[in-house]
């Protein structure tokens, strides 16, 4: 009789001890590698200060890690693919350190400002998301919506912990210092954890949970691989990324203006500060609120709702003047918009390949991260021609509308009857 296979050697099994323990492990790797987006804006006063550049200048690295984080997204995601997780978290790992500590040596801005799109942007952040959330799709199916808002909550949780964290060593001994101990600390931390993480997926078992207990819209996802929605995979992925861009382009904007609203309003800039952190605090319950609520409705519904929410509290800072009222809308805007991103990667779950979850949600990733740009820019556009937030605010509630309309269409492209229904055309 043969022997019973080693422990080691057991299958992964989704829901499992181990797929908790392997959550984790991504948490803590998310909160890592995602810190520059937050860390950039507390160094920036010192950055510009020992370059002598304008502020425009100095606002740059972070704008082009943003444009390499969402690209750089698209190539972990195909390295995930192809070669598990691993491969693209140490190569990240590398980036990350050598960027801080290359960055930490530049002799000026330009320099500066390439290390931070090419290796601390493309070749570093950019591998502690998209892989990271695909990849715990792949180990959860019952709890799948819970467990990727646990591990994209990493992000928030980056940045309540590392810009206290980063100033205080800025004040001790300076930014180029500090950003040698940040390369350190993460090539280190990283490429540790990264080996926690060579077990491969789970296989053999579908993008749903099996028995007469699974929720309906998963049952009706599981036969969509081949035909999303009814259409082909690249039609389906167009849609979803522009609803991405849309989404978030009115996300961005009281995130990336609260601070210059509330000073037109006669109020501190550290009042929005405190409004900007207050909304990322919320964020992080959005985040498993609705992770939840994915893994009861599904991804498609939580998008709906979610985006919907986030219109209704657009709205209401188009009356909101006094301070009170600024810090509970800013509460109101983080509960609500939290959980619109890693819905994108369960929707890609429950509709698309597992086989290409790496590589699509990246480019899912990618898109909201073009959005995140737009919607720090665009609305500065708006302003400057109208000197007035107000129809600012006006515009991205016109971007939501749109991201309201294609997320209705898909949901109703993916009803259970009739030839839109989702699965193939052979499976009838």
């Amino acid at each position: 009789m043969a022997r019973e296979a080693p422990p080691q050697t057991r299958p992964s099994a989704p829901d499992s001890r181990q797929a908790v323990v392997r959550l984790l492990v991504t948490l803590a790797l998310m909160t890592i590698g995602t810190a520059g987006m937050y860390i950039m804006a507390v160094v920036l006063p010192a950055v510009q200060a020992d370059f002598g550049s304008a502020r425009g200048v100095a606002s740059l690295p972070y704008t082009i890690m943003m444009v390499g984080f969402g690209l750089g997204g698209i190539l972990m995601g195909h390295l995930s693919d192809r070669y598990g997780v691993t491969v693209p978290l140490l190569v990240g790992a590398v980036g990350l350190g050598s960027g801080y500590i290359l960055s930490a040596l530049a002799s000026n801005i330009w320099i500066f400002i390439a290390i931070h799109g090419v290796l601390l942007g493309t070749l570093g952040g950019s591998c502690a998301f998209a892989p990271l959330v695909a990849d715990t799709s792949l180990w959860f199916v019952r709890y799948r919506g819970l467990a990727v808002a646990v591990a994209a909550s990493g992000n928030y949780l980056s940045g309540a912990i590392a810009p206290p964290v980063v100033q205080h060593f800025i004040l001790e001994a300076g930014w180029r210092q500090t950003y040698i101990y940040l390369g350190l600390f993460c090539l280190v931390t990283m490429a540790g954890l990264a080996m926690l993480m060579r077990a491969p997926p789970p296989a053999g078992h579908s993008n749903v949970p099996q028995g007469k207990n699974r929720p309906r819209h998963l049952a009706r996802a599981a036969a969509a691989s081949d035909r999303p929605f009814g259409m082909s995979p690249g039609r389906a992925q167009l849609l979803l990324s522009i609803a991405g861009v849309a989404c978030c382009v009115a996300m961005a904007m009281p995130q990336v203006h609260i601070v210059a609203y509330c000073i037109d309003l006669g109020f501190s800039p550290a009042r929005g500060a405190e409004m900007l952190s207050l909304m990322l605090a919320c964020g992080i319950a959005s985040r498993l609120f609705f992770g939840a609520v994915c893994d009861r409705i599904g991804g498609l519904r939580t998008l709906l709702l979610t985006s919907f929410l986030q219109m209704i509290a657009l709205f209401m800072f188009l009356p909101t003047k006094g301070l009170v009222s600024l810090y509970i809308v800013s509460a109101m805007f983080g509960l609500f918009q939290g959980g619109i991103v890693p819905t994108y990667a369960i929707i890609v779950r429950e509709y698309f390949s597992p086989r290409e979850a790496g590589a699509r949600v990246g480019t899912v990733i990618m898109a909201t991260m073009l959005g995140m740009a737009l919607g720090g820019w665009l609305p500065g556009k708006v302003y400057d021609a109208s000197h007035s937030y107000f129809l600012a605010f006006v515009f991205c509630i016109g971007w939501n509308l749109l991201n309201l309309a294609i997320v209705g269409f898909l949901l109703y492209r993916s009803r259970p009857t009739g030839p839109t229904a989702g699965a193939p055309a052979r499976a009838a």
